[in-house]
């Protein structure tokens, strides 16, 4: 996903078998009589410049065998670029992808296996949404990197007018608290009716999806009892707020409604606060965040994890290189310099406390542990192309009967995904 506008050592055998296969090859330093070249795609505006020159100076460093040739590439166009990559005979070594896109990529049979260095990267450890969509027919296709997710930003002083001086940790008590927040001028949130990936989080909670595989087809599943429950909540709590019901975030852009100061709650990623108090200064220091609640206050409710994992293309010339290329940007020492520097969430449930200091990306890192990602199906982008989900929500909220509304997306999703 675009998150923008979100080791251990190798085995002894595994290397030996490693170094045997590559031997001879075209990559190899003693045949070519220098270092390898391994060129690394990283998307625009994931991580600053600053990072990956310190990446590539410390790890040329320790692999005095390998040069990093770190190309930067547009998300614009990335995937027919990288489907086309993928095809060729002179891939890169190693690319970043979104988290939710690993499963077409994986379909075209150019994304190399790497099931069997999952347990010395750590991969029990991994943040669930982004190591599931990673994960194709039983094979690890794509090594976790970063992550982010939203989280509910709140205006203090409006919270503390209203008498409330914890934020809420289960849905009913959010409820609870919103309504008491919604009166007057102060809008308890402003929730608007196509955040569909704000629904996604809740249908998670309830056990429902929105599409499930059935045999080798994939079929919608928003009809489900426990989707239809997901969207019950949303309505309700859309209700207490003034968003409009058909459209998203960005229209208009929720960080220029909540900047107005009437506003007690927003759901984004906290680097939404940010913006907030550019468009208006008064704010800063006003703004607090907590994990999107769940149905029981031990744990924070679900929500979409967007990021990136690491792929290495079947086409590599240097496929070992480009193994520790990658077990190096997934390994603690770069995953800590990169949530530091950029207010990421690790790819590791135990790294989540090296970004303690920060409110925001602490509570993003909570609700990142139960974080998911959309449905691992080759053609969930073409949902999202025409997005019936947006369709349904708005269909709901303004009065159509929710079980017609959810049978018609759901029949739609399935049209699309069986295409």
């Amino acid at each position: 996903m675009k998150t923008r506008p979100l080791a251990g050592s190798v085995a002894l055998a595994a290397a030996v078998a490693l170094t045997a296969t590559a031997c001879g090859g075209s990559g190899d330093p003693k045949a070519s009589g220098g270092p390898e070249k391994v060129t690394v795609w990283i998307m625009k505006d994931s991580v600053t410049d600053a990072f990956l020159d310190r990446f590539r100076t410390g790890f040329e460093a320790e692999h005095e065998d390998i040069d990093l040739d770190i190309q930067i590439q547009e998300w614009d166009g990335i995937g027919e670029k990288v489907t086309a990559a993928l095809a060729s005979k002179d891939a890169p070594d190693v690319i970043e992808v979104g988290n939710t896109q690993i499963a077409q990529y994986a379909a075209s049979s150019g994304v190399r296996d790497l099931s069997d260095r999952t347990a010395e990267l750590n991969g029990a450890d991994w943040l669930p949404g982004l190591a599931e969509p990673g994960k194709v027919d039983g094979k690890q296709y794509g090594i976790p990197w970063y992550a982010a997710n939203r989280v509910v930003i709140y205006h203090k002083d409006l919270f503390a007018r209203a008498g409330v001086t914890t934020p809420p940790k289960t849905q009913a008590e959010w409820l609870a608290v919103t309504a008491k927040l919604n009166r007057g001028r102060t809008q308890g949130i402003y929730l608007p009716g196509q955040n569909w990936y704000t629904l996604s989080g809740f249908i998670w909670e309830e056990g429902g999806d929105l599409a499930v595989k059935d045999g080798s087809a994939w079929k919608g599943a928003l009809d489900t009892s426990q989707a239809r429950a997901g969207m019950d909540f949303y309505r309700q709590l859309q209700a207490l707020g003034k968003g409009p019901k058909d459209s998203d975030e960005a229209k208009p852009p929720q960080a220029e409604v909540f900047a107005k100061g009437e506003v007690a709650q927003i759901i984004a990623v906290p680097g939404g606060a940010k913006i907030v108090e550019e468009i208006t200064p008064a704010l800063k220091g006003k703004l607090g965040f907590f994990p999107i609640p769940g149905k029981t206050a031990g744990k924070p409710g679900a929500v979409f994890t967007g990021g990136s994992d690491l792929i290495v293309p079947e086409a590599s010339t240097h496929p070992d290189a480009a193994y520790e290329v990658v077990k190096a940007l997934a390994g603690e020492k770069w995953q800590t310099d990169m949530a530091r520097t950029m207010s990421y969430v690790p790819n590791r449930t135990s790294l989540a406390r090296v970004i303690q200091d920060d409110a925001g990306t602490a509570a993003m890192a909570a609700g990142a542990a139960q974080g998911r990602a959309t449905p691992n199906s080759p053609q969930w982008a073409a949902v999202e192309a025409t997005n019936p989900i947006k369709q349904y929500m708005t269909a709901v909220l303004t009065g159509t009967d929710p079980a017609q509304a959810a049978a018609t997306a759901s029949q739609s999703i399935t049209k699309t995904l069986g295409s």
